[in-house]
């Protein structure tokens, strides 16, 4: 049974934005499983996706302090449809990214992350999948904001779609 993914990471709520667009919201709430590479800032908005999403799969930020801290892992790991994945919020600099994530995850095919705000989906030597889906609250490095949506069925990750926010008005 093919599942389908929401990735989020850096939502920065209330700091960045007051909500989540809608059309987050609804992606949310039409996924399967909701992945968050950390950066909430606030707990708020880790009790409202998981009452709003259907199951969800999140870590800490640098950004993230007291009950966030206290609930939610610096790296979590899960296996959807036979694909296994691994959710952290920082992985270092973009050069030697792919190598290092390579070394540090050998047990995974997908590596969700953060931190940076800019879109990444790369693959390294040795098949490992890398995925930054940005910020859907944030554009100060990048004209949109944005969020991933993808399927994990019998043991792949495929229609990978990253999601281009229109700007706020």
């Amino acid at each position: 049974m093919a599942l389908a993914l929401t990735v989020l990471a850096d939502t920065h709520l209330p700091r960045r934005a007051r909500d989540l667009p809608g059309e987050v919201w609804d992606a949310v709430e039409s996924a399967d499983v909701v992945l968050h590479a950390g950066d909430w800032v606030d707990v708020a908005l880790l009790d409202e996706l998981e009452v709003r999403s259907r199951r969800l799969v999140g870590v800490v930020g640098n950004n993230d302090h007291g009950v966030l801290r206290e609930r939610l892992p610096e790296v979590a790991r899960v296996e959807l449809e036979g694909v296994r994945f691994a959710v952290v919020h920082e992985t270092g600099t973009a050069s030697g990214r792919e190598a290092r994530c390579a070394a540090a995850y050998p047990d995974v095919d997908v590596l969700v992350f953060g931190h940076s705000h800019i879109p990444w989906d790369t693959v390294a030597p040795g098949g490992l999948r890398l995925l930054n889906p940005g910020s859907p609250t944030d554009r100060r490095r990048q004209p949109h904001c944005t969020y991933l949506t993808a399927v994990a069925d019998a043991g792949r990750l495929r229609d990978v779609v990253l999601h281009r926010l229109p700007p706020r008005t």
